[in-house]
This record gives structure tokens, sequence and C-alpha cells, in this order.
């Protein structure tokens, strides 16, 4: 449907290196990645705005790599929206369809259309001073979809937006996607990539790193980037010895499940997996380390607890947790886990 072949551009001392991506019909494809890595250049690439040095762009199987921008059938909505201040909303949603030879009927039908799915039929007559960031980002989607793009290009629709507007949005763009368009979001935000999309690639440094199904891209990062990009922070390179023991470090001996019996490979731990305990305790769990608290990092619904065994573990516990186990920086803590909480890559 989409596919972006060997796409390379230079921007001063920035660059995309041989961008290879393909969408199909009816994919929720998000590109995940920092800030200033390229993921909006290649939006604007997609849709014509900037000229690349080399590959192709081709959408339904038509190279349009020099079709002009009008000609593209692909839709860009930017972060900062791009609302026209001196049109109202009515006047901005049907400025890319004005001068099209259909009848004034039709555009005003199309303009209903598109208010009616983005939820702002209500604000038609509103100026653009008085509307909310979630509002103007609604009139930007309908200014969008009036066209009737093939494919829908999203440069962080979400950033700027508090939570209930995000979930409201988020639910917006879900329905757009099963009403048959295409999307391509791009986002530094993992947890939106998670909540929206199929499928996903991962851009670092001007190269895709790793690319494919949302589930499967977290749950088998193919690097300690990708892993910390993901929101997975126990992620370690470990040497398998016999009887299923993991050697990290060149020291610290953990037990797994090693049914691959590989030699080498990587260990996921998820933080939520590791209970910490101020004494040893006798459980299930084949695996107890005695550590020391590094760091307590609060955030809204938990905290982190970071624990030097060795190895830095990350471990996520609830405020009553931490209450009850009366835990301080530098204390002394116990963490145990499962050898079947660790997934082995």
């Amino acid at each position: 449907m989409l596919e972006l072949k060997n796409i390379s551009v230079k921007l001063g001392e920035f660059q995309l290196k041989n961008i290879n991506l393909q969408l199909e019909k009816g994919d929720y494809y998000v590109l995940l990645g920092k800030s200033g890595v390229g993921k909006t250049v290649l939006l604007e690439i997609i849709a014509g705005l900037i000229k690349h040095r080399a590959g192709q762009v081709i959408l339904n199987n038509v190279d349009i790599t020099n079709h002009k921008i009008q000609n593209r059938k692909v839709g860009i909505v930017f972060q900062d929206y791009s609302i026209f201040p001196h049109l109202n909303v009515w006047q901005n949603i049907l400025f890319p369809i004005k001068k099209r030879k259909i009848s004034k009927k039709r555009k005003e039908e199309l303009v209903k259309k598109f208010a009616e799915l983005t939820n702002i039929s209500h604000l038609l007559d509103r100026n653009p001073q008085n509307l909310s960031g979630g509002e103007l980002q609604r009139v930007a989607l309908a200014r969008t979809l009036i066209t009737e793009p093939v494919c829908l290009l999203l440069d962080e629709p979400l950033a700027s937006l508090d939570v209930q507007l995000k979930n409201g949005l988020r639910n917006l763009l879900r329905k757009i996607n099963h009403n048959g368009v295409t999307i391509l979001h791009v986002t530094h935000d993992y947890e939106e990539a998670i909540a929206l999309s199929n499928k996903v690639a991962v851009v670092h440094e001007g190269e895709i790193i790793q690319k494919g199904l949302t589930k499967e891209v977290f749950k088998r990062p193919a690097n300690e980037f990708v892993a910390n990009f993901t929101g997975i922070k126990n992620f370690f390179i470990a040497e398998f010895l016999p009887e299923n023991i993991a050697k990290i470090n060149g020291k610290i001996q953990i037990k797994v499940s090693n049914k691959a019996n590989l030699q080498k490979g990587r260990i996921i731990i998820r933080g939520e997996e590791i209970i910490l305990s101020n004494n040893k305790i006798e459980s299930s769990a084949t695996n107890n380390f005695k550590g020391k608290i590094l760091q307590i990092i609060p955030y809204l619904a938990n905290y982190e607890i970071i624990v030097d065994i060795g190895i830095e573990l990350s471990v996520v516990i609830s405020e009553e947790s931490l209450h009850i186990l009366s835990i301080k920086e530098g204390y002394e803590i116990w963490a145990s886990f499962k050898s079947t909480a660790m997934k082995v890559i």
C-alpha cells in the first residue's frame, strides 16, 4: 500500500539513511523514537514537502517520488495543528476542497461528515482563538480527512494534550483507522505505540533499528536501546551455562528457563515481576539476591526502586508496599524473582 525504498536525505548535520518501510492497507503503523531522529522528516518526504537524496516513495503500486504534493493522496497533520487563524472551523475544514470542481451541496455534506466524525459539529462557527488544544487537533484532522487520503500521516498528534484529552483523541484515531484509513503516526511515547498501533518501527540516529508487529518488538527488543526506549529497564547480555544458569557481567549467576539451549543471548526481567522484602523469604522464586537500594523514583501510580545486586535491577512497587517495607536509599533489601519470570532471547 505505502512503501519506502532506500530513502536517504541529508539536512545539514542530520541525515536519514536507507529507510525501508512497508505499510499494508488498514495498518496503524507507529514510528517510535526520540526527538530529532528524523521521524517528522520522513513524514514530510512522504507528503512531498522535502526532497530526498535517494530512494522511492510508492503508494498503491505507483511511484509518487516526484509527484506534486496535491497529487499524492496522503494527508499530513502537524504537531502544531497549523490551523488558519483568520478562518472559522467550517472554513478551515472546507479549505482543501474549496476550489475543487464539485457542487456546493457536496462540499457542505463533506464538511458536516468529517465534523461529525471528529465530534466538532458544535464548533463550526467558532474561531480558532476560542478552541482548546484538543479541539484544534480535531479541526486539523477533519481538514485533512476531507481530502479523503488513502494514508494519514500524524506528527506527534497527542504530544501537547492532557491525559483526558489524549484518551478521547486516541479513541478517535482508532475509529478513523477502523473506518479504513491507513495511518502512519510519529511519536516518542512508547505507551502511545502500544495503545494504538499494530506495527511499529524504532528510529535511532537516522536509521530504523527494529520494526515489526508491535507485540513482537515490545516482547523481543533487538538491543538495549530498543529495550530501554520501549520501557524495559532490566535488559542484560548473558552467557548461558549448564543447568539453566545465566551468567551476567561475568559474575552474577541467575537461574533461567533456557528452553532454546542458547549459549549466549539476552535476558529481560519486567520490574513488576521482582519482589522486594526486608528478609529472605521462602517461596517458589528460584532467584534470591541481597542488594542495596540506590534510588527511589516516584511516578504517578507507583515507585521505581533501583537495587544493586551486582547488576542494577529496576523494580516496580506500589506506594503501599513502599510504606510497608519502610525502605530508604542506602538500605539493604532482598530481591527475588522466578526463573520463568524472565524472557530469554
